[in-house]
């Protein structure tokens, strides 16, 4: 019995030193690379790759790869060659996952459809052409919830809009209206929006362009989806 305690313990020293070990190169790694890149660049993150001797390194929302003396920057995919599974894009998804529920749903638009049961939020700025053609694709949408939230990324004449959009009487409608159908905005725009608080958001989450979907399951698929991929992902989700 002393015997079989020994063995359970020098096991359980050996795993505890091989994560210390690679959590000190991780750092290491880390830190060496953050110096190269400068400030500007925000690593979020570096741990072990699939392949032996090479780092994942999560940079804003975008995942690269470095060597262990971080002399290279390596911007690509790795297969597995085995199952045909991205890796990259697997792990870029898991790292940028948030958790649905901090959404905070009174900032956004909110549009029902049918019985609303699926949901899903969308960020976007009312002057941007990706935006508008997911807007008329997802017109096919029925039984969901549509959060949107307002981002005015692109200029000055996105703020104003956005403004006009959200101190209107149907801020939902005057969204479609505009996005889908082209009808003009008009008014002030002078009341307390919550932009400001959307675009603190949108940096938080590393949220880089619009459109930008996000899923109850906390998943996001940036830019113009088709309605049948937006379809697919709800369907994963019962």
């Amino acid at each position: 019995m002393n015997k079989l305690i020994v063995i359970v313990a020098f096991i359980t020293a050996s795993a505890l030193s091989c994560q210390l070990t690679y959590a000190q190169a991780e750092q290491q790694v880390k830190t060496e690379l953050q110096k190269k890149l400068g400030a500007s660049a925000k690593i979020k993150s570096v741990s072990a790759s699939p392949l032996p001797g090479i780092y994942e390194v999560l940079v804003g929302s975008e995942v690269f790869y470095t060597d262990a003396k971080s002399q290279y920057l390596i911007q690509g995919e790795i297969i597995e060659v085995a199952t045909g599974k991205n890796i990259t894009e697997q792990r870029q998804n898991d790292l940028n996952r948030i958790k649905w529920s901090d959404l905070p749903q009174a900032n956004a638009m909110k549009q029902v459809r049918g019985n609303g049961s699926r949901q899903l939020a969308i960020f976007s700025d009312p002057n941007c052409g990706y935006c508008k053609r997911l807007e008329k694709s997802m017109q096919q949408l029925d039984n969901i919830t549509i959060y949107t939230y307002l981002i005015p990324v692109l200029g000055p004449d996105s703020v104003q809009k956005a403004k006009q959009i959200w101190c209107s009487a149907d801020p939902a409608k005057t969204y479609i209206d505009w996005m889908v159908n082209g009808v003009a905005l008009s008014g002030k725009g002078d009341c307390a929006t919550p932009i400001d608080k959307n675009l603190a958001i949108a940096k938080t989450y590393g949220i880089t362009g619009t459109p930008t979907l996000f899923f109850t399951d906390g998943s996001r698929f940036p830019g113009a989806v088709q309605a049948g991929e937006i379809e697919k992902k709800l369907a994963s989700l019962k």
